[in-house]
């Protein structure tokens, strides 16, 4: 079975800086596209950034120059450094992945379990 694991969430002060990692586990035949997404309380879950395995990577506008995205393909991890972070990113985080399993060979989207980022004084 697949697996996607995240970690680094917490409380942090506006301004300040956090880091999330996602690990992908299991029988992965192939990682395609990997990506972050949030959900705030009361409002739909929005696309905060993604990389292909390639490396290209697309943002959220209101996330530009504060968030980068970054993965590591030998370790099937992806990651997003938050800086400069506002009350208003405050939001579940969760991890997407596009990937292939060794069963079936078809890509499809996984999701981690979600971990929680608070931006608070």
């Amino acid at each position: 079975q697949v697996q996607l694991v995240e970690s680094g969430g917490g409380l942090v002060q506006p301004g300040g800086s956090l880091g999330l990692s996602c690990a992908a586990s299991g029988r992965i035949f192939r990682l395609y596209a990997m990506g972050w997404y949030r959900q705030a309380p009361g409002k739909q879950r929005e696309l905060v950034a993604t990389i292909t395995s390639g490396g290209s990577t697309n943002y959220l506008d209101s996330v530009k120059g504060r968030f980068t995205i970054s993965r590591d393909n030998a370790k099937k991890m992806v990651y997003l450094q938050m800086n400069s972070l506002k009350p208003e990113d405050t939001a579940v985080y969760y991890c997407n992945a596009d990937l292939s399993d060794i069963a079936t060979l078809k890509p499809r989207d996984y999701w981690g379990q979600g971990t929680q980022v608070t931006v608070s004084s």
